[in-house]
């Protein structure tokens, strides 16, 4: 069984509940609007209907998001993951940092973008969580295999995350926590591998990233959003 069939077999949940997971993940992962305040009783509904580890997570989110002040809850966001290196959202720099090799992991999410006939944007970077959840949640079945196998080619740096959230007792952690339980269980070698990032952390900024990569992200997204 290749990893996206286990990921599809893992804890007995359905392809559509992994997918409606990952769309509502993807949008509690966005900077907080006011659209998306608007969309919060639709996503309460589509998470009742999730099974428990996934609906559990995501109504811990939910809740913190739909009871905080706005202007405390974007303070809240930012503090969290564009103040803390270790909760970044972008999945390539727990792996590279801000490296060269890191340019080439990016070409690789743009090019599975393409692959699948999306059209991109060229104001933010592929590798945003909150991107490749919208992308692994589309309509198109090849387009979701498409974005669970980069989410399990970037799982040591999302369980990391996930563990940090956790840590800092971010509420966010819950919607986190959601897209690892859509995941097959870690294997040996993701379990090394996490636990050597959570011991060193990134690679340092000591070669840059090319300056002719350009960032890319998914124009559909409802809230335009992503920081």
């Amino acid at each position: 069984m290749n990893r996206v069939a286990r990921a599809r077999a893992a804890q007995g949940l359905a392809t559509r509940e992994a997918a409606v997971a990952h769309r509502v993940a993807a949008l509690l992962l966005e900077y907080p609007t006011a659209e998306l305040r608007g969309l919060l009783p639709s996503l309460r509904a589509a998470v009742d209907e999730l099974a428990a580890p996934l609906a559990g997570p995501l109504a811990r989110t939910l809740e913190h998001v739909a009871g905080t002040e706005p202007t405390a809850l974007a303070a809240q966001y930012v503090e969290t993951f564009d103040l803390r290196r270790r909760c970044s959202l972008y999945l390539t720099y727990y792996a590279y940092g801000d490296t060269r090799r890191r340019g080439v992991a990016l070409v690789e999410f743009k090019q599975a973008y393409r692959a699948a006939g999306m059209e991109l944007a060229d104001d933010e970077l592929p590798d945003h969580l909150a991107v490749v959840l919208e992308f692994a949640s589309g309509p198109d079945q090849a387009a979701r295999e498409a974005g669970l196998r980069l989410l399990l080619a970037h799982r040591a740096g999302l369980e990391l995350l996930r563990l940090a959230l956790a840590d800092a007792g971010s509420p966010w952690a819950g919607a986190v926590e959601a897209v690892c339980a859509t995941l097959p269980p870690l294997d040996g070698d993701e379990r090394t591998a996490v636990a050597r990032l959570a011991a060193e952390g990134p690679p340092g900024e000591d070669v840059g990233l090319d300056p002719t990569l350009q960032p890319y992200a998914t124009t559909v997204s409802t809230s335009g959003a992503r920081r």
